[in-house]
């Protein structure tokens, strides 16, 4: 057999790289599987042979229509020079890139006004003046910044009119924000401001850790954790620290995600704040206040006790009971811990019995999201793997492929799929940030996800077609996003949950409407809507594969 022309296949490879084709595609014949490309956007960390903590948890990543085209945009965030925090080179730059509808995006930033000041970490979306178009408050480092959308293609800083300048706390020092989430905690209508902050850090006095004569990133037991905060919404551009009155300044951690969903049903919005190396939170909402509750109802900590790395985190009904369940990512031989609801009476570590610790157990992430992505009926759990250390050992891999595991329906098992969903196309990375959406518009879930000192991926989602309905709400009463409300729909098949909520992964937003996978199912019997007013919404007879605009009745 002849050879293969040399120049042909480094032409290939050259394709691959810059993502107009894939590497190696996914096996056809495999449930769920993507087809990747690269974007033009690198994660510019600023990571030094002397190794500071904030360069190895950079990376977020945001999905949402910030023009109401239709289309589903992404915005990332981006690092800065550590030693002054400043974006001192257009490198550092945050991205905008503007989809065209069919997965081609344009850099639209300048235009936009969001290139940023200092080392951004994560990204969160909102619409918090209820005008219609989603607004944008990024994380950083001992900075934080909210943008207005102007609803003209543009974003005007407000940080300071809103009362958010508010990062550097008189008992803690300057306070570093992974991410935040947008939620009403006190269902006015008015979405507030959750922030999720982590370490207290210093350049000047950054603490010196190695490995075999080399310098990497040290442990989170040498620093010091600060408290999180919750900025209630006035309704006039504004907003109020409530931190102390709602309970939450006491509980100090090394908050690593937030994520939402009213997991007992009283009708008020709870938060789950992962840890690193420490108890996580649950955040119990009374309606005037927090209680923090994860050690009575049994998130805290793993079944084993053992503190682990919780890193991003989903709060979402897996297994259709109709009840949020809990998923967060963790580092190589942690696991990938998965909790079950037990209908509001607290949860159950099924990391082991639904087989993710044995699927999860060689793996380390970042990113995290519950989602359908083979549309049949079970929302499946993406991680974006990699390791926080910068230095390879011989039993930890520091670059990693990505995983999704397929949700196995009524078994309560999970299914790794890596290569066989064409996770291997791309070289292995330090991945950090994911964000989801239907970003071509063919009905399937899409995924973005950055790297350290990488370009952006997209995987296009190329799973065998099924049926899907995708609902974007639109409150009246309740927040314009409608976030908080839950949703059930009846099939033929049975019976789904999910609820609406922007805040998915680490230090990542995903802003989108609220996707079902219908499987073989081409109409939804009933659909119910349970509005974070109190109203309840019913519609019968829905044609699937299709996108529905939905408004709360006045």
């Amino acid at each position: 057999m002849r050879e293969a022309n040399p120049n042909r296949r480094q032409l290939l490879k050259m394709l691959a790289a810059a993502g107009m084709m894939p590497a190696r595609p996914a096996a056809a014949s495999a449930p769920i599987r993507f087809e990747p490309r690269v974007l033009p956007f690198r994660l510019e960390n600023d990571e030094t042979s002397l190794r500071h903590v904030p360069a190895t948890m950079a990376g977020g990543v945001a999905v949402f229509d910030y023009d109401r085209d239709g289309h589903l945009d992404l915005f990332f965030a981006n690092g800065a020079n550590l030693a002054t925090l400043t974006k001192d080179h257009a490198k550092y730059a945050n991205r905008l890139l503007r989809n065209d509808g069919h997965g081609r995006f344009q850099d639209v930033t300048a235009r936009a006004g969001l290139a940023g000041l200092g080392y951004a970490t994560g990204a969160a979306v909102g619409d918090y003046d209820n005008d219609g178009y989603p607004d944008l408050f990024v994380a950083g480092v001992h900075r934080n910044t909210l943008y207005h959308n102007n609803g003209n293609g543009t974003f005007t800083d407000v940080t300071r009119q809103a009362g958010l300048e508010r990062w550097h706390d008189p008992e803690y020092g300057p306070l570093w924000a992974v991410g935040a989430c947008w939620v009403d905690v006190n269902n006015d209508g008015r979405l507030d401001l959750f922030v999720c902050n982590y370490l207290q850090w210093n350049y000047a006095h950054e603490p010196l850790c190695g490995y075999r004569g080399q310098y990497d990133y040290c442990q989170p037991e040498r620093y010091a954790g600060t408290p999180n905060q919750l900025f209630l919404n006035r309704g006039d551009g504004t907003f109020e620290d409530v931190s102390a009155a709602w309970g939450l300044r006491r509980h100090v951690g090394k908050g690593m995600s937030v994520s939402m969903a009213d997991y007992d049903h009283d009708g008020r919005p709870d938060l789950f704040v992962t840890n690193d190396t420490s108890l996580n939170f649950l955040f119990h909402n009374r309606g005037n206040g927090f209680e923090e509750v994860a050690l009575e109802e049994g998130v805290a900590i793993s079944s084993n006790g053992q503190f682990i790395s919780g890193m991003g985190s989903d709060f979402r009904d897996a297994n259709n009971d109709g009840w949020a369940d809990i998923a967060y990512a963790a580092l190589n031989r942690q696991t990938f811990p998965y909790f079950r609801n037990l209908h509001g009476r607290g949860f159950d570590d099924a990391t082991y019995s639904s087989g993710l610790r044995a699927e999860s157990w060689e793996m380390g992430g970042y990113g995290v999201g519950f989602f359908d992505f083979d549309n049949d009926g079970w929302k499946d759990l993406f991680v974006a793997r990699g390791h926080v250390e910068a230095l390879p050992k011989p039993e930890t891999p520091i670059r990693q492929p990505n995983t999704v595991f397929r949700n196995l329906g009524a078994s309560g098992r999970w299914q790794a799929l890596t290569a066989a969903a064409g996770f291997t196309a791309l070289p292995a990375a330090r991945h950090r940030g994911c964000a989801f959406g239907d970003l071509d518009g063919d009905g399937r879930v899409d995924i973005v996800t950055t790297a350290l000192d990488a370009p952006a991926e997209l995987w296009l989602n190329r799973s065998p077609e099924a049926h899907w309905l995708e609902i974007e709400l639109e409150g009246t009463r309740s927040n314009r996003d409608g976030i908080g409300a839950r949703l059930r729909v009846r099939t033929a098949a049975g019976l789904q949950w999910n609820h609406q909520t922007s805040s998915v992964g680490y230090a990542s937003s995903s802003h989108g409407p609220v996707h079902f996978g219908l499987g073989k199912s081409g109409r939804v019997e009933e659909l119910i809507i349970l509005w974070p007013s109190g109203c309840k919404q019913r519609l019968r007879n829905l044609k699937a594969d299709r996108r529905i605009k939905v408004v709360e009745p006045r």
